[in-house]
């Protein structure tokens, strides 16, 4: 586990863009899923390399914000944007 701590500490300081198992820890969730979030349409915004995607850390603080609640009955919002 400390070497994803490390490796998203790299990430951050040479690119802001994460790969998923970097951004899954980064959030706080499993790698597997952020990748069903991904196949749904539920998560944050991802981007293609190539082959490879991956998650701008701006992307992942702009949607981890925009699912702050204040209650635990408060329904959850679909975002229209995407």
């Amino acid at each position: 586990m400390e070497d994803h701590v490390e490796r998203a500490e790299r990430a951050r300081k040479g690119s802001p863009f994460l790969n998923t198992a970097q951004a899954a820890h980064y959030i706080g969730l499993s790698h597997r899923t952020l990748e069903k979030m991904r196949t749904h349409g539920t998560g944050p915004r991802f981007r293609k390399h190539g082959r490879y995607v991956r998650y701008h850390i701006k992307d992942l603080d702009d949607w981890s914000r925009g699912e702050g609640r204040i209650s635990t009955s408060e329904t959850v919002k679909q975002d229209q944007s995407r």
